[in-house]
Protein backbone atom coordinates (compact mmCIF):
# COMPACT_ATOMS: atom_id res chain seq x y z
CA UNK A 1 0.00 0.00 0.00
CA UNK A 2 1.39 3.37 -1.05
CA UNK A 3 1.33 6.17 1.48
CA UNK A 4 2.71 8.95 -0.74
CA UNK A 5 2.30 10.12 -4.34
CA UNK A 6 5.22 11.02 -6.61
CA UNK A 7 5.46 14.23 -8.59
CA UNK A 8 8.29 14.53 -11.11
CA UNK A 9 9.65 17.89 -12.18
CA UNK A 10 9.77 17.88 -16.01
CA UNK A 11 13.57 17.87 -15.95
CA UNK A 12 13.67 14.83 -13.63
CA UNK A 13 11.22 12.98 -15.85
CA UNK A 14 13.44 13.66 -18.85
CA UNK A 15 16.53 12.51 -16.92
CA UNK A 16 14.77 9.25 -16.05
CA UNK A 17 13.98 8.60 -19.70
CA UNK A 18 17.64 8.99 -20.71
CA UNK A 19 19.08 6.71 -18.01
CA UNK A 20 20.55 3.37 -19.07
CA UNK A 21 17.78 0.76 -19.05
CA UNK A 22 19.07 -1.27 -16.09
CA UNK A 23 19.63 1.86 -13.99
CA UNK A 24 16.17 3.18 -14.92
CA UNK A 25 14.52 -0.06 -13.78
CA UNK A 26 16.37 0.04 -10.46
CA UNK A 27 15.53 3.73 -10.06
CA UNK A 28 11.82 3.11 -10.60
CA UNK A 29 11.94 0.32 -8.03
CA UNK A 30 13.63 2.67 -5.52
CA UNK A 31 11.03 5.37 -6.20
CA UNK A 32 8.26 2.85 -5.51
CA UNK A 33 9.97 2.06 -2.19
CA UNK A 34 10.05 5.80 -1.43
CA UNK A 35 6.28 5.99 -1.91
CA UNK A 36 5.88 3.51 0.93
CA UNK A 37 8.48 5.12 3.21
CA UNK A 38 10.13 8.38 2.03
CA UNK A 39 12.74 8.26 4.77
CA UNK A 40 13.82 4.79 3.84
CA UNK A 41 17.12 3.25 4.77
CA UNK A 42 19.83 4.79 2.63
CA UNK A 43 18.18 8.16 2.14
CA UNK A 44 19.98 11.14 3.62
CA UNK A 45 18.96 14.74 4.20
CA UNK A 46 21.07 17.25 2.30
CA UNK A 47 22.85 19.78 4.50
CA UNK A 48 21.30 23.23 4.39
CA UNK A 49 18.42 22.07 2.15
CA UNK A 50 14.92 20.69 2.61
CA UNK A 51 15.81 17.89 0.21
CA UNK A 52 16.91 14.30 0.49
CA UNK A 53 19.06 12.09 -1.67
CA UNK A 54 18.88 8.40 -2.41
CA UNK A 55 21.66 6.40 -3.98
CA UNK A 56 21.01 4.17 -6.99
CA UNK A 57 24.34 2.73 -8.13
CA UNK A 58 26.39 5.71 -9.40
CA UNK A 59 23.27 7.87 -9.67
CA UNK A 60 21.36 9.94 -7.13
CA UNK A 61 17.69 10.79 -6.76
CA UNK A 62 17.17 14.24 -5.23
CA UNK A 63 13.70 14.72 -3.76
CA UNK A 64 11.68 16.60 -1.16
CA UNK A 65 8.93 15.34 1.10
CA UNK A 66 5.61 17.08 1.77
CA UNK A 67 4.24 15.13 4.74
CA UNK A 68 1.06 17.16 5.02
CA UNK A 69 -0.09 16.44 1.44
CA UNK A 70 1.74 13.07 1.20
CA UNK A 71 3.68 14.07 -1.93
CA UNK A 72 7.28 13.31 -2.87
CA UNK A 73 8.67 15.78 -5.42
CA UNK A 74 11.56 14.39 -7.44
CA UNK A 75 13.90 17.13 -8.68
CA UNK A 76 16.86 15.32 -10.18
CA UNK A 77 18.04 11.89 -11.22
CA UNK A 78 21.63 12.24 -12.34
CA UNK A 79 25.06 10.70 -12.22
CA UNK A 80 26.99 11.48 -9.05
CA UNK A 81 29.43 13.69 -11.00
CA UNK A 82 26.64 16.06 -12.02
CA UNK A 83 23.85 15.81 -9.47
CA UNK A 84 25.06 18.35 -6.91
CA UNK A 85 25.98 21.09 -9.41
CA UNK A 86 23.74 24.18 -9.18
CA UNK A 87 21.56 22.61 -6.53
Amino acid sequence: MLKYRAYFKPSAEKELIYLPRDVAETTISKINDLLKNPRTRGSKKLKGKDSYRLRVRNYRIIYSIDDMNKIITIFRIRHIKEVYRNL
